[in-house]
């Protein structure tokens, strides 16, 4: 802003000297209208600068708040992976190291993929498949998982670790709680440029907790910031059955 103000000064200095050596009204008369617009284009570039630092200023706020919601997905389900293998190790050694390498694979994805602001489709739903083995291996019990997916054009980009709280919440607030008939039926569907994701899964009504979960809440603030009316995503329950439908338009 001082620059600015010293820009005026000079100006003005200019307009005394034009003045004092010319003396012609006509020709001072032009150079006030040329004087103001001076101090219009100023002004008006003063305004372009400081809109562009306040919008700067949004999108790495945006970027920030981004970047922590990443970091906040999927967490406990590595704990819970980790105390597992605590009580594998011992009474089946070959069943723990394959649960490592593939938790290892997952946690190198979340960690470097997740940290970017697009990954594969492919790499996405190779990223759910190996969360999927890793739950088969995880429980003792028999769960019907169907994952149908199509993909009629080339690979899209997207946001990474989107559709990851959804399959979380299917086998936490679902299989976790069933002793048997625990299933989790997915569908993925891409084709001119929109994804589609639907997931319903089962669960017992009365181990089920009212209330929208901290994962859930990330997912809807990360939409907002990446995909503003660009997205749609719809939560249906009975008593039985939970369904998820999350639509982007790419």
């Amino acid at each position: 802003m001082r620059f600015y103000r010293i820009l005026l000064v000079v100006i003005g200095l200019v307009i005394v000297i034009f003045n004092d050596t010319f003396g012609k009204l006509e020709g001072f008369v032009e150079f006030i209208a040329f004087y103001f617009i001076l101090v219009f284009i100023t002004i008006s570039y003063w305004v372009f600068k400081q809109i562009k630092s306040i919008i700067r200023l949004k999108n790495e706020k945006y970027k920030t708040e981004l970047m922590h919601l990443k970091s906040q997905v999927n967490p406990h389900f590595f704990f819970n992976m980790l105390n597992n293998l605590y009580g594998l190790v011992d009474k089946d050694a070959k069943k723990a190291q394959k649960l490592i390498l593939k938790l290892s694979d997952m946690m190198r994805y979340s960690i470097y993929e997740g940290d970017k602001d697009t990954v594969l489709l492919s790499e996405e739903i190779s990223y759910l498949q190996n969360y999927i083995e890793l739950h088969k291996m995880r429980y003792h019990k028999v769960i019907d998982v169907q994952f149908n997916i199509e993909m009629k054009d080339n690979d899209y980009e997207i946001m990474p670790l989107l559709f990851i709280i959804l399959l979380e919440n299917a086998f936490k607030h679902g299989v976790e709680n069933l002793r048997e008939h625990a299933y989790v039926h997915i569908h993925l569907i891409a084709n001119n440029n929109k994804v589609e994701f639907e997931i319903e899964n089962n669960f017992d009504s009365s181990e089920d907790k009212h209330g929208e979960g901290i994962g859930l809440k990330n997912l809807k603030r990360r939409l907002e910031l990446v995909y503003p009316k660009k997205h749609t995503l719809t939560l249906y329950r009975t008593d039985t059955v939970y369904n998820a439908k999350l639509n982007i338009l790419l």
